[in-house]
């Protein structure tokens, strides 16, 4: 009965949003309606955006289209998202074109599915809510520090340098980007400046219009008509196709899988963090809750399926997650319809599509990375504990100096020793101190001679361990009995467990008896499973001072 219910927990918690919503309040032709408006309003969004980032991953435009129609659909199928708008995202650009770089395309279609796949692992095994534990200043640093690289990746387009290969790092870029300054293209500057000034004006002015489909349209026509000298899709990438490709599986050997794991343990990661990032916006924008490990579920399955259909990873968008919601939609079905657009445009359009100059791409990918650098949370970070500025600041420069990779695992890890270290500063052990509101005070109690009373405040831990057993050096002349007490004390690990095993050979090494008063039902249950009761006596562990000074009047008459 209870594996029963076991499993049945685990199909609810992975059951997609879209059946969840169906069977609760069924769909009307209304609803229909209403998300196919909404759908249409993100692919308009979308597109320009999907072509965007496959451009500045170094990679073909249709890659992010097909990215877009596949990996949006399934995610608004599959996930656990009522408004979740799914597809290629800035986020992934620097890590996508350093995998490209250095494994080739068919490199990043293998470590994207790997990455699907783990993500579909992650939803079994309820990783979603695990995902909260990230320490805030190390998304912001990481978020930051790919905000940045996106927009030093778009200087080449953005100021129009025939510059044929721009190097994945930064410090590299900057070379290259100063070698070639003089051949600035005065015409692109122009374009894309004007482009971000559409966007902005756009924005405050005519908001239910998207900035980002105006300066397409307009710098696409501006181009044609007055036959400006900058670059286009057409001119840099020639035609892109107006079908989906037909499906193909990568060659796969145990090298490669092992070759690209880490990368596809980072685009799991990025992914997981964005897409429930972008689902808790969602939430807080209309008051509904999302599943987390269904939406994990729906990530996975679209990113092998991007893979299959030759796109990009993968994730939730938050800004056209925003637009679907400010456009009305109601259902995840209108996820699946802002992909079925893109497909309808893609299908009509690809000959116009080609016209975009690449300037107006870039100064589109400018303005995202501007949305994205987090400069509010960044000052608000700067007035936060000094551990959390050292975290920001790391995790900042080392995603923009070494890689994403390596600063997520850093920043964690910097994050984690940090707080470890506040634990530490935050448990303290002492010889016990009267406190009149506190009936069970030692002020209150008559405490026998040749008796110590100490007591540990906060969780025993390996980070405190040491300074119990540092402890005995406090006594001139050790007592018959020592009770420590552990009423604050709300969980125990291994080095505590061993740190009070030590502890009574230390004590009973003087001829000290140990009893341990205050502890609860959980640490109990641990020093019996390790058996360290054993050695302490299992009668000189009680849950109570009372009894404690009751053992310890008992011991020092025998």
């Amino acid at each position: 009965m209870k594996d029963l219910s076991m499993l049945r927990s685990i199909h609810d918690s992975l059951e997609p949003k879209l059946v969840t919503l169906f069977k609760r309040q069924g769909y009307s032709r209304s609803d229909f309606i209403a998300d196919s408006i909404a759908g249409l309003a993100v692919a308009i969004v979308a597109l320009p955006l999907a072509m965007a980032i496959a451009i500045a991953s170094n990679l073909p435009p249709e890659r992010g289209l097909f990215t877009a129609i596949v990996a949006g659909f399934l995610i608004s199928a599959h996930g656990g998202s009522r408004y979740q708008i799914g597809g290629p995202t800035a986020a992934f650009i620097v890590t996508v074109a350093t995998v490209a770089m250095k494994h080739g395309y068919e490199g990043l279609v293998l470590a994207t599915i790997m990455a699907g796949i783990i993500l579909m692992i992650m939803a079994f095994v309820r990783a979603g809510e695990l995902i909260k534990f990230i320490p805030y200043p190390v998304i912001v640093g990481f978020t930051s520090g790919i905000a940045l690289l996106i927009a030093f990746s778009q200087i080449r387009d953005f100021f129009g340098l025939s510059i044929t290969t721009v190097p994945p790092d930064f410090i590299d870029k900057l070379y290259v980007y100063l070698a070639h300054l003089g051949e600035t293209n005065v015409i692109a500057v122009i374009l894309a400046l004007s482009s971000i000034g559409i966007i902005v004006l756009a924005k405050q002015h005519i908001p239910r219009i998207p900035g980002p489909i105006i300066v397409v349209t307009l710098s696409a026509l501006a181009v044609w008509a007055l036959n400006l000298p900058v670059e286009t899709i057409e001119s840099r990438f020639g035609s892109i196709p107006s079908m989906l490709p037909t499906p193909v599986w990568p060659q796969i050997t145990f090298d490669k899988l092992r070759l690209l794991l880490p990368d596809a343990i980072t685009i799991a990661t990025l992914a997981a963090i964005e897409s429930l990032l972008s689902a808790v916006v969602a939430d807080g924008m209309t008051g509904t809750r999302h599943k987390s490990n269904a939406e994990l579920l729906g990530q996975g399955i679209a990113n092998v399926a991007s893979g299959v259909f030759g796109g990009l990873p993968a994730t939730g968008a938050i800004a056209r997650t925003a637009t679907n919601i400010k456009a009305g939609a109601r259902t995840p079905v209108a996820g699946i319809m802002h992909a079925v657009w893109l497909f309808i445009f893609m299908l009509l359009l690809a000959p116009l599509i080609i016209k975009v100059p690449l300037a107006a791409l870039a100064a589109i990918l400018m303005v995202v990375a501007w949305n994205m650098s987090e400069i509010k949370h960044i000052r608000e970070i700067m007035h936060a504990p000094r551990t959390d500025r050292i975290v920001l600041i790391v995790t900042f420069l080392l995603t923009v100096l070494v890689d994403l990779n390596f600063a997520i695992q850093a920043g964690i890890a910097l994050a984690s020793i940090l707080f470890i270290d506040q634990m530490m500063k935050a448990t303290h052990i002492r010889a016990v101190e009267s406190e009149e509101n506190d009936p069970d005070s030692i002020q209150h109690k008559i405490i026998p001679q040749d008796v110590e009373v100490y007591e540990i405040q906060g969780p025993l831990f390996f980070g405190v361990a040491e300074k119990l057993i540092d402890t005995l050096a406090l006594f001139e002349k050790p007592s018959k009995v020592f009770i420590l007490r552990m009423r604050y004390v709300p969980l125990i690990d291994a080095a505590g467990l061993h740190a009070l095993e030590v502890l009574h050979q230390r004590l009973h090494e003087k001829n000290t008896s140990l009893i341990l008063s205050g502890v609860n039902a959980q640490v109990r249950k641990f020093i019996e499973k390790s058996h360290i009761d054993e050695h302490i006596g299992k009668e000189n562990i009680v849950d109570h001072i009372d009894k404690a000074l009751i053992r310890a009047g008992i011991i020092l008459k025998t």
